[in-house]
Parts: C-alpha cells; structure tokens; sequence
C-alpha cells in the first residue's frame, strides 16, 4: 500500500495547484492514501501558514474530494504545526484532525530553512545550532502532542553540516520520539534541496530502525508534480535499512501497514 501523508496547498500562502490537482496527482501516482497536512494557523510567522479564517475552506474542501474520489483514493485530513513554544494554539492542537506533523522551522524567531535568512548561518555556531535544533525536536516529542516527526533532520537543508558526529547529535531526539510512541516521517523533500538526499538521511534512519521507531512516507508538496517524485528511491532505501510497514493514522489512531 502506497501511502502519502504530508502534503500542502495554496492556502499556506506558498504553494501552487488546487487541491483536486494534488488529489488527481496523487491517483495518477497510484497512491491510496493521501494526506493533506498544511501548515497550521499560529500567531508567528502568518506569510507562511493559512490562517484560522481559512480553515473551514480547507476542511471543506477536503470533505468535499473525499466524498468526490471515494472510489478512488482515501484522503485524510491533517495540520503540520510549528513546534514554536509560546504560539502554538490549542484549537490547533486538539482540532478533530487524523494526525498531527510536528515540525521545527525555527530556532527562536530564525527560520533557518528559509533562503531568505541563510546569512545567518555565517554568524553561528554549526555545531550549535545543530544541537539547538536537535534539543527542539527533543521537547517537540516530550510534548506528547504530535503524531509524526516532519523532516527529522531539516537542519541539513543548506549542507551546513556539524563537525560532531550527528549520530551523537540527534541520539536524545530520536530515544524521545521512540519513548513518545511518534512516527518519523520519510520525506524526499531533501532531494529538491540543496542537501540533495531524504529527511532523515540513510545513517540517521538505520539508528532510527535500531530503536524500533515506525516510519511513514512523505512528499512534501507544494505543487501537485511534486507528489510521488522520488517514491522508488526512497522505497528502496526503507526496506535497504529493513522496514517493510508505514503508519498510517486515521482519528490520531495508528496502523502499521505493508509497502
């Protein structure tokens, strides 16, 4: 079974199709399940996210392709939210939804996988804010209010890598989401980056199989071409490191399903 789980649309201000695009895309690509998981409204950063106003367009939207694609596809409904401590807003977070993607783009107010803000990096530390970055998606799994782990090591993006081992790195992290029962999402948004390889990469993914953590798939859209690139790499890296299941999440309830 090909599963689909974080996704976008227009309404995060910065990407580009319909939704009925992106579910056509993800039928044409021979997904059955497909999640939409746009960026969740905050008080932080509101260029970059829909807004509560948009909310019911977006829910509606997603009612109406699950009843018009019912033979077709299953379609899920679902928010990445900032793991940004002081915004993150409580209707968001026990919004009825069939997961939440937590996600850290920021390091207090930096968007550090932004272009617009990469100077920043020749002013820092890599090593760090590698660690700084790594102790956020720490606190992100301690929080227990996240279902899937978004692009674990976004950090990379820009190939500023650490000088420390980043097996060393990442080790507190990766031991918080096991014990939080979270999922890590594969997701080949990396491949159109800089970085130029999946989140998380193969070495971090090993450990992760080594502590018995799940995974699921993810594209990362923000154009409906983009859903189902790079599926058979990063098919074929999973089961290389052993996994043969993705989680799938249906009312925050998980199922572990065969590829």
């Amino acid at each position: 079974m090909k599963i689909d789980l974080h996704n976008h649309t227009t309404l995060c201000n910065h990407a580009e199709g319909s939704m009925e695009e992106y579910v056509e895309a993800a039928i044409n690509s021979k997904i059955d399940v497909f999640g939409f998981s746009d960026h969740a409204p905050m008080d932080f950063d509101p260029k970059y996210r829909m807004s509560f106003d948009d909310v019911p367009e977006y829910f509606n939207e997603i009612k109406r392709l699950q009843e018009k694609y019912s033979d077709k596809i299953e379609i899920l409904k679902a928010y990445e939210v900032d793991f940004l401590p002081g915004h993150m807003d409580e209707r968001v977070l026990n919004e009825k939804v069939d997961y939440l993607i937590g996600s850290v783009h920021f390091i207090d107010d930096w968007g550090f996988d932004n272009p617009e803000f990469i100077g920043q990096y020749d002013k820092e530390d890599i090593d760090t804010i590698w660690q700084r970055y790594f102790d956020l998606i720490e606190m992100m799994a301690k929080s227990g209010k996240f279902d899937i782990v978004g692009h674990f090591d976004l950090i990379k993006v820009f190939k500023f890598l650490p000088k420390k081992s980043i097996l060393d790195i990442a080790h507190n992290a990766l031991k918080a989401i096991k014990k939080s029962n979270m999922v890590l999402e594969l997701n080949v948004a990396g491949y159109r980056k800089p970085i130029a390889e999946p989140y998380p990469s193969p070495e971090l993914l090993e450990l992760a199989y080594s502590m018995d953590i799940p995974i699921s798939f993810a594209s990362d859209a923000h154009k409906p071409e983009q859903i189902g690139l790079y599926r058979e790499e990063i098919e074929t890296l999973a089961r290389s490191v052993g996994y043969t299941h993705s989680a799938l999440f249906r009312n925050r309830d998980r199922q572990l399903l065969s590829f």
